[in-house]
């Protein structure tokens, strides 16, 4: 249970992070890269150990770091898809409202 602590404290990290670093956060929440990371991480923790992983020599490492990197690309999958597309949306939504 300590690695999926760790795992979920990283990935929450990891998350803020790419928030803070994106120049469109203003265009979704504050919370959202840092909980599709945890969400992606805790999961991937969950499936490792199910798998076994987490118990063979040679593979623990797995559980531990894999799960982190799984979910720091999450959070910068979700920015980069969501800043772009949330601002041609409030582009579009500023267009109409300008032109009525």
């Amino acid at each position: 249970m300590l690695s999926l602590t760790i795992v979920v404290l990283v990935t929450a990290a990891a998350g803020f992070v790419v928030w803070a670093n994106d120049k469109r956060h203003t265009r979704y929440g504050t919370g959202l890269p840092a909980g599709v990371a945890v969400v992606v991480g805790a999961v991937s923790w969950i499936i490792f150990i199910a798998a076994g992983f987490g118990y063979q020599p040679g593979l623990t490492w797995i559980p531990w770091v894999l799960p982190m990197a799984l979910g720091t690309v999450a959070a910068i999958g979700t920015v980069i898809y969501l800043g772009r597309t949330r601002e041609s949306h409030d582009t579009r939504r500023l267009t109409q409202a300008l032109k009525l």
